[in-house]
């Protein structure tokens, strides 16, 4: 496959007739059998398409981990040296290890990809005349793409047709305003990309009206990948990808420590110097925790599996775990705490009258409003039938978050009206008369008047009402075009009021997110009023009140102090939103962010977890790190709880690695210092490990304990150390014992040595799973079928192997019977003895 792009210059200094032409297209787009011909020339309309790799190269990629390669050397001398015993063990455990942690590894990714297309951004093209829904990474030039307000515009391309088509591409030009398209030819062959008022780019979005584009170049051949690289910047890692890295390194560390101890002791002994490079490779192998990255993927796919079930989709795999994290949850008020189901149920003059007048001049605001229509729009057009036949549009000023109102400039035949819709606030303070009866007649908006309209306002919103201000201004026959400065001097025409009422379910859903020790903070456009009234409804207890216009007269070290007992963030704009989240994340705060409009883009970015709903505009989706199929909290709850139970999961593999793991490691490394043989063959080393890795590939299906997933959960590496400390020594002095009592019960020589501490340490190295797996007692606590079925199989083959013909293969010899009751013995007092040093360490170390 090959990236041809179109290089002929500028495709927006073209005549359309010429770019329609050469792509073979129309107004009815290209057919299917087109399409898919120029995706094999194109390739997926993507930035960085992803290399295909076959199964067997990304199995083969497996080999590059420094480790197996150290490995493969090793059995590389064994064989040049004659130890074909060496060379076809060895061989065998590195193959066996690889193809254990790719096949948990693949399928997972493979079942998280799914997941992932399942809520890829769509796009509606026209091909053969038929319009239908397609992934944005299968558009190729020559598609015909529809595209609204909320889209994103996923290629390059020229404006076919626009009605009020209005483009945010701040990304690409730094231009802080939406510019309007339109479908034209420019008149300059050198114009440039900011000029280009007929074009469209990728990763721009649309935010007001609709239209239609001739998809001219895709993928690498768009303008946003020439400046992809400076564009696009890599998020800091998370706090979960943070922690595993320092737990790698830490491991390195001490695995490095260890190894270089144990080659400095067997050199100076004077040791065989392959057999002591093969004990080191092997010890460093044994010390590494090389299932964890399959561990990590496995439990994170799965939980993301688990979530699907439970209506969430996971877009990034980390943010299960950050997920699990979050103590602060910021979300909007409609369609989470309220049904957004909303009615327009009053329609009323500034003297409190049910006004006909008012109905008429939102509807028809609404009616030829073709930028993003609200709720409110819809619940208004649904309301009355008002015949607006005898109107016509000439101008529209689209809505503006910063602005909070839309207007439209209509005609009659009569009269040119100007009709403002918008908050309340802001439509007042722009408004110098109001109509007490005669529009024809508007009086004067004195102070009392003033006064009088606001106490209606706010009785209405202490009522639970959404409220919009309708006003209007008569402009002369020459006014062709509507401004933001003709929102002036209005005359105030009324109030359309709107109920959308409580969710039932909501209060539940609040107390169990108050149970898991998350607290909810709202912040809505609405203004104060009316969500204290949603929140008495609910049983939410307001601690605090903070106002768009309150946040704005505080700087960023005044907002720190503030955010933390406010929960309630009333009339904000989308940048205040972003300035609540911040201020909380530097408070030490994980905080999740759910929203849906092209308003949430940057606060579902700058939050550590994103989340939107399956029917958010694409930008939204596209900035969100999951995605909801129901607009529900219970079900976000219930993400939360699999979050943790993710984490949980990989916690205990970390803690095994650190324990029993680390004990024995530690123990061959300080029995080289007094025993003339080495501890364990390394051959034997690599078995003990291979079985240990296959006891474990179960812990991403465990149970997690319900009073774990209670409260959020953080990576500490300073818990993980200290466990390590603590709990990893038991490890090594049962070990000692062992030593101690093969060679003075039994006067083991190598053989019998070797066979009885392998299978000691592995027995030890297992079981302790069912101790560590809970913080609780072990009884209470029960693991997964599975986990039980892996673990005992992989004792019992320690314990069979020194007694089958295959034991002469990896220098074991069948030991005394008595030996399998001291091992029964000793197996018992040692998980005894680590349950309650756990027990106390968990009353040191955690609340």
């Amino acid at each position: 496959m090959t990236q041809t792009v179109d290089n002929t210059g500028p495709f927006w200094v073209e005549p359309l007739a010429v770019l329609l032409g050469r792509h073979d297209s129309g107004p009815d787009g290209i057919t299917s059998d087109q399409a898919a011909l120029r995706r094999e020339r194109f390739g997926p309309n993507l930035l960085r398409p992803s290399p295909r790799r076959t199964i067997l190269r990304q199995f083969l990629e497996r080999f590059k981990n420094p480790l197996v390669i150290l490995l493969i050397a090793a059995a590389a001398l064994a064989a040049v040296t004659g130890d074909r015993a060496s060379f076809a063990i060895i061989t065998l455990m590195v193959i066996g290890s690889v193809s254990l942690d790719f096949v948990q590894e693949y399928r997972a990714g493979q079942a998280a990809e799914r997941l992932r297309q399942s809520v890829a951004v769509q796009v509606a093209v026209v091909r053969g005349g038929i319009a239908q829904d397609v992934p944005a990474a299968e558009l190729v030039p020559g598609d015909v793409v529809a595209l609204v307000a909320g889209d994103l515009v996923p290629a390059d391309g020229r404006v076919l047709e626009a009605r009020d088509f209005f483009v945010n591409q701040a990304l690409l030009t730094g231009e802080p305003y939406p510019v309007e398209k339109h479908c034209a030819d420019l008149a300059t062959a050198d114009a440039e990309m900011s000029d280009a008022v007929n074009a469209v780019f990728m990763g721009t979005s649309v935010i007001g009206g609709n239209g239609r584009i001739l998809i001219c170049r895709t993928g690498a051949g768009t303008a946003l990948s020439a400046i992809s690289a400076a564009l696009v910047r890599h998020p800091p890692p998370t706090a979960f990808e943070a922690g595993t890295r320092q737990f790698g390194l830490l491991i390195m560390r001490i695995t490095m420590l260890l190894v270089l101890f144990v080659l400095l002791v067997n050199i100076f002994y004077h040791r065989p110097w392959l057999e002591t490079f093969l004990f080191a490779v092997a010890l460093s192998v044994g010390l590494t925790p090389e299932l964890l990255p399959m561990v990590v993927s496995v439990t994170l796919a799965r939980g993301a599996l688990r979530m699907a079930k439970k209506s969430v989709i996971v877009k990034r795999l980390p943010a299960i775990h950050n997920l699990g994290s979050i103590d602060v949850l910021c979300t909007d008020k409609t369609g989470t705490l309220t049904e957004a189901r909303i009615r327009l149920e009053r329609h009323i003059d500034p003297l409190g009258r049910n006004s006909e007048r008012v109905l008429e001049l939102a509807y028809l605001n609404s009616h030829f409003e073709t930028g993003l229509r609200s709720p409110l729009d819809t619940a208004i057009l649904a309301h009355g039938d008002i015949d607006a036949s005898g109107w016509h549009k000439i101008d529209e000023v689209p809505f503006g978050f910063e602005r909070r109102r839309v207007s439209v400039l209509v005609d009659d035949g009569r009269r040119r009206l100007l009709i403002v819709k918008g908050a309340p606030e802001d439509v007042l303070r722009l408004s110098t008369a109001y109509e007490g009866g005669d529009p024809a007649e508007p009086l004067p908006l004195d102070k009392d008047a003033l006064s009088s309209i606001h106490a209606r306002f706010e009785e209405l919103s202490r009522n639970g009402f959404r409220v919009l201000a309708i006003a209007s201004r008569v402009v002369g026959p020459e006014h062709l075009h509507a401004v933001v400065d003709d929102e002036s001097e209005l005359v105030f025409a009324g109030f359309a009021a709107f109920l959308d009422p409580p969710k039932a379910d909501a209060a539940r859903a609040l107390k169990q997110l108050a149970d898991y020790h998350v607290v909810v903070k709202v912040l809505t456009g609405d203004n104060e009023l009316v969500t204290q009234y949603i929140c008495r409804q609910l049983d939410l207890d307001v601690t605090g009140v903070l106002t768009g216009a309150e946040i704005d007269r505080l700087d960023d070290s005044a907002l720190l102090a503030r955010v933390e007992n406010a929960n309630l963030f009333c009339r904000v704009s989308p940048a205040q939103k972003d300035r609540i989240i911040l201020a909380f994340k530097r408070r030490g705060h994980t905080v999740g962010y759910l929203g849906d409009g092209i308003n949430d883009a940057p606060s579902l970015h700058s939050a550590d977890v994103g989340i939107s709903v399956d029917t958010a505009v694409d930008i939204a989706k596209e900035a969100a790190d999951m995605i909801l199929l129901k607009h529900d909290l219970a079900v976000l709850g219930e993400g939360v709880l699999e979050g943790r139970r993710t984490f949980g999961n990989v916690m205990k593999y970390i803690m095994m690695a650190t324990s029993s793991n680390f004990g024995n490691m530690f123990s061959m490394a300080g029995g080289s210092l007094f025993l003339p043989f080495l501890p364990m063959l390394p051959t034997q080393i690599l078995l003990n490990n291979f079985l240990y890795d296959t006891s474990e590939i179960a812990i991403p299906m465990d149970r997690v304990d319900p009073r774990y997933v209670e409260q959020p959960r953080h990576w500490d590496m300073g818990f993980i150390r200290n466990f390590m400390l603590v709990i990893g020594p038991i490890s090594s002095l049962f070990d000692f014992l062992t030593f101690y009592v093969l060679l003075r019960v039994f006067n083991a020589d190598e053989a019998l040595f070797h066979t009885g501490w392998f299978i000691e340490s592995l027995a030890t190295q297992v079981l302790v799973i069912f101790v560590i797996r809970t913080r609780f007692s072990p009884f209470a606590s029960h693991p997964h079928p599975l986990l039980v079925t892996t673990s005992l199989t992989a004792v019992a083959a320690a314990v069979i192997l020194p007694l089958t013909p295959l034991a002469r293969y990896f220098g074991f010899v069948p030991p005394p019977p008595v030996f399998f009751l001291l091992l029964i013995a000793m197996t018992a007092l040692y998980l005894l003895v680590v349950e309650l040093v756990k027990r106390a360490f968990y009353r040191r170390f955690t609340a």
